[in-house]
């Protein structure tokens, strides 16, 4: 199964950038892995934070397929330990879906339309982190999961 990484808009912050590569080259030898950037809505700035949303939400629906399995990356969703995040993704990635999709919103979150489409919704903390932090985060977090899985040493429990 592939695992796809999507996130809306580019990241501002050259460090990010950096820090995100060196962990999605690292993926890579684990899994079929790709980070999908989706352009920013046009004249955003001129939307209501609930327009927004649900315009992004518009776009995210279009590029899923039915047996896509959606996972938002969502301060409300269930929050694990590293080592039960790698057993949960373990089981996600025995199921018949073609791909596993972890979905970090725009800056307002996401829509009902989204809320009711995903297959579960995952908590990075109960601290709110600004969405392009939160994609360094998790791709730490994926790779962490991924070592923990084949019983290597980056993780110490």
């Amino acid at each position: 199964m592939k695992i796809e990484f999507w996130v809306i808009g580019k990241t501002n912050e050259e460090y990010l950038e950096e820090g995100i590569a060196i962990y999605l080259q690292r993926l890579r030898h684990y899994v079929p892995f790709e980070m999908i950037v989706i352009s920013d809505v046009k004249n955003a700035g001129k939307l209501s934070g609930e327009e927004l949303k649900i315009k992004e939400s518009e776009i995210v629906l279009n590029r899923l397929k039915k047996e896509d399995f959606l996972i938002l990356l969502d301060e409300r969703g269930k929050m694990q330990t590293s080592e039960e995040f790698a057993r949960f993704l373990e089981q996600k990635l025995q199921l018949s879906s073609k791909k596993l999709v972890f979905l970090v919103g725009g800056a307002y979150g996401f829509s009902k339309a989204l809320y009711e489409r995903a297959d579960a919704q995952l908590s990075l903390s109960k601290m709110t982190f600004s969405h392009q932090m939160v994609r360094l985060f998790f791709v730490e977090q994926l790779y962490r999961a991924m070592t923990i899985l084949k019983n290597e040493p980056y993780h110490n429990s």
